[in-house]
């Protein structure tokens, strides 16, 4: 990878995601013409890559995308946007996971139907430490969970910073949490006998997790650290979608993270920075428009 520029491995889900434009939900037996459409590669860590090289990073995702023709679409666009792959499940002839979303044209919510990671179990590659030792950081949405442990392990071992995605509580994922430096969770993730925000924040620093966050849409991002805690605000904007702005956001502060050092100012700073990239994603429908728009201040203005 090109030296000098931020490098980030983002260890997770890829999808397919077909992203409809509707008026509403449909209702049972209701059939609906869809005002616009997107269909691109999708999932968690694989949005997170495109944003962090979208920002001027050089990314890198570690996946199950397989041979079948709908994976051969997702990894195509994921090689358009600059992303390394390496996919774990190449030989593999079903389809990939694909995501189905519809987004209410009239307030951005989105409706989703995924079979995530369910049809695969990675083994972590023979070169894993080497492609761990060649990032700065290291970014897991907890799918594919061994491969994902066994890569934070490495990072952990190696120096290098983790991130995680916390979306939701998932099975496995306190296996995680020993080796994550930073936890950045949706309001939906709730860990056992958690209730609030602050519970969540607790569990995590309990677990090992010395830098962590919460954040909730547009609601103010609520963060705690080895030396301090406070609130981040996030942009107002316009919403037309607010699919994948999780990721965005992920993959923005991986990138912000990176190369700095980890302090309570910071951590701020990089969660303020992050909140402005995702909030941009939510002013346009679909998971790619954001980028090709650019705004004022971006690598693309």
């Amino acid at each position: 990878m090109e030296r000098g520029r931020p490098r980030g491995l983002f260890v997770g889900l890829c999808t397919l995601d077909v992203i409809q434009l509707v008026d509403h939900a449909p209702g049972s037996n209701e059939k609906l013409t869809a005002r616009d459409q997107v269909v691109a590669a999708g999932g968690p860590a694989a949005n997170a890559a495109v944003s962090f090289g979208y920002l001027g990073g050089a990314a890198t995702l570690l996946t199950a995308i397989g041979a079948h023709p709908l994976g051969v679409g997702a990894r195509a666009d994921l090689d358009e946007l600059g992303v390394t792959v390496f996919d774990l499940a190449a030989d593999s002839t079903q389809p990939p996971a694909v995501s189905s979303a519809l987004v209410t044209a009239s307030t951005g919510e989105r409706a989703v139907a995924s079979t995530n990671a369910t049809a695969h179990r990675l083994t972590p590659p023979d070169d894993l430490d080497a492609l761990v030792a060649a990032c700065d950081i290291a970014e897991f949405d907890g799918h594919h969970r061994e491969l994902a442990v066994a890569a934070a392990r490495s990072a952990r071992a190696l120096g290098r910073k983790t991130l995680f995605d916390g979306g939701s509580w998932k099975p496995g994922t306190q296996d995680l949490l020993p080796f994550v430096d930073v936890a950045v969770c949706s309001a939906d993730f709730r860990p056992p006998g958690t209730s609030t925000t602050a519970d969540t924040l607790r569990f995590l620093r309990e677990h090992g997790v010395a830098w962590s966050a919460v954040s909730g849409g547009a609601d103010p991002t609520v963060w705690a650290g080895a030396d301090g805690e406070g609130t981040v605000d996030v942009p107002s904007v316009k919403v037309a979608d607010t699919l994948g702005a999780g990721d965005v956001l992920h993959g923005a502060l991986a990138y912000y993270l990176a190369e700095g050092r980890l302090t309570s100012q910071g951590f701020a700073e990089a969660l303020s920075a992050a909140a402005v990239v995702a909030s941009r994603a939510c002013a346009s429908f679909g998971t790619r428009a954001w980028m090709r728009e650019g705004w004022p201040g971006s690598p693309r203005a």
